[in-house]
């Protein structure tokens, strides 16, 4: 998912190298010594970028983000981030969809799904210090940029997943799951709740799936919640009761 929630300070792989740089071509000896470890590939550094982007758009205004900042971040050269994304809106554009996202948040049999989709999220944000749907929530900070955040979280997150649903009011029940999916990862990633962070990932599957499960699973059909009965025996809108407001 974001890419917004726990980024590590560094990543994991370290910096990617820029080859703009001079020394030794890859993989050969330096300095007569063992040969030098072959530089990341590509995707590798494309991914660097991405995550760096990510985490910016997540802290700042759009207009506030330049190239020069996600390359730090990335540990790369400004000219790299040109390279492979063009331009800053190239890049962005890419930071902003979230069709890959929703490829691997949705990629699970409907009846799997609910619990598919909380176990993605929480071990995103715990393994990878990413969220695949949390930076819609900073869509206000990106003026005309935050539009287009949430055109494409509608076209690609929420009303793909209402396609896949049987049943009445397939939108709205979409619409339900992914917030609640959107609150675990706030708690989670923004809030840190303390509790949730040292639970076992399963352990939460186990307690949330089901929440977000139910607003997947077509609904039963029920006669309605019970009405609450007034004193006096009387239900809401019964015929004598007395009118909700004071005086």
């Amino acid at each position: 998912m974001s890419v917004v929630s726990t980024p590590p300070d560094a990543f994991a792989d370290g910096p990617a190298p820029d080859p703009s740089a001079g020394g030794p071509p890859s993989g050969a000896p330096a300095s007569g010594g063992p040969p030098a470890p072959a530089r990341r590939d590509a995707e590798t550094t494309r991914a660097a970028i991405l995550r760096a982007a990510r985490y910016l758009l997540a802290r700042r205004a759009h207009a506030d983000i330049t190239l020069k900042a996600v390359a730090e971040r990335a540990g790369v050269s400004a000219p790299l981030v040109v390279k492979y994304f063009g331009n800053k809106d190239a890049l962005f554009a890419r930071v902003m969809s979230f069709e890959e996202d929703a490829d691997a948040v949705l990629d699970a049999p409907s009846a799997e799904l609910g619990r598919h989709m909380v176990r993605h999220v929480v071990a995103g944000q715990r393994e990878r210090g990413a969220d695949p749907v949390l930076r819609i929530v900073f869509a206000p900070l990106h003026g005309d940029h935050g539009a287009v955040l949430r055109a494409n979280f509608r076209a690609q997150v929420t009303e793909r997943l209402a396609a896949r649903l049987t049943g009445p009011d397939p939108g709205l029940r979409a619409e339900l799951a992914v917030a609640a999916l959107l609150g675990l990862g706030v708690m989670f990633g923004i809030a840190r709740g303390s509790e949730l962070r040292r639970t076992p990932i399963e352990d939460i599957v186990d307690r949330y799936g089901p929440t977000v499960q139910a607003h997947l699973d077509p609904v039963r059909e029920s006669t309605g919640p019970a009405r609450p009965v007034r004193p006096g025996g009387r239900g809401p809108g019964a015929a004598g009761s007395a009118p909700d407001h004071d005086g």
